[in-house]
């Protein structure tokens, strides 16, 4: 009996703290739902701010989450004050640093591409829509999200890439401006006049089509090769995969078209065999032809 008793005191201790914590969940509630309305007040106000801007769409979205988590933190916190009285501000901001420190220790990869992310947002240069390789992968920029990028391959892959990766390794921006320069190398004979085929060769990338002719065309006597003499060959065209191959083809072909107007061979490797008898057979047919 004397169990039960005890039961029952405890009981009823634990009904009267409930009932007398009643206001204090009341107003922890309201505490709650005014944080709710102000977060979605705050997510419309932000949006609108963000939207009279240039920041891209990917960054605008950042903003926004960063700054609905900072509202709901601090509602949180003063609902959790109000229910728990005994603990401080000060309090609960060391046992959070705490909390802090073992949750970065655990999911240090996801903050490692968490915090990459925010910093690629909010560096410019790269953009949705760019051309880009990073250790070994190349295609369109689909997605800028806070953890991971969407790269679009040439082939319709998609390469989901860890924002880390793309933080901390070299990344080429192959779209970062409207053109860029191409090459390619052709040869000629050796028995050509080179300054007649370098006229010849430049004349024939001013003709093809894609080609700036503003900027500087380049065509350089580059190397005695094992059957020609390479010329280095370079223009300005747009930057865009489909544009580099489009242009390498107008370009190949007017040189092909122009050199062969002018009768300047574009040689193909030659292979010279050179066969030799053995001694003793060369002896023996010696000695039957003295006979």
């Amino acid at each position: 009996m004397e169990t039960v008793n005890i039961l029952i005191r405890q009981l009823n201790s634990m009904w009267v703290a409930a009932v007398a914590l009643l206001p204090s969940i009341a107003i922890a509630v309201v505490v709650l739902l005014i944080t709710w309305i102000i977060a979605r007040f705050a997510k419309k106000i932000s949006d609108r701010l963000t939207g009279k801007t240039h920041m891209r769409p990917s960054l605008q979205s950042l903003v926004e989450t960063l700054v609905g988590i900072a509202i709901w933190v601090v509602g949180v916190l003063t609902a959790v004050t109000i229910l728990l009285p005994g603990l401080t501000p000060a309090s609960l901001l060391a046992g959070l640093g705490i909390g802090t420190v073992a949750i970065g220790f655990a999911f240090q990869d996801i903050f490692e591409n968490f915090l990459a992310g925010v910093l690629i947002m909010v560096r410019k240069k790269m953009r949705i829509g760019d051309m880009i390789e990073c250790e070994g992968i190349a295609g369109k920029v689909e997605h800028i999200m806070l953890r991971e990028t969407h790269v679009r391959k040439l082939s319709n892959e998609l390469t989901v890439v860890p924002n880390s990766v793309l933080f901390k390794n070299p990344v080429q921006i192959l779209t970062d401006g409207d053109q860029r320069r191409h090459e390619i190398v052709c040869g000629v004979s050796y028995d050509t006049d080179l300054d007649e085929a370098q006229k010849v060769i430049r004349m024939a990338v001013e003709k093809a089509e894609g080609v700036d002719t503003d900027k500087r065309i380049d065509v350089f006597a580059r190397e005695f090769n094992s059957s020609s003499i390479d010329f280095t060959v370079r223009w300005w065209a747009g930057s865009k995969p489909l544009d580099m191959h489009q242009t390498r083809d107008t370009v190949v072909r007017s040189i092909n078209r122009e050199l062969n107007a002018a009768g300047i061979e574009i040689p193909f490797p030659y292979v010279t065999n050179t066969f030799k008898e053995p001694l003793r057979l060369v002896q023996e047919t010696d000695r039957g032809e003295a006979e």
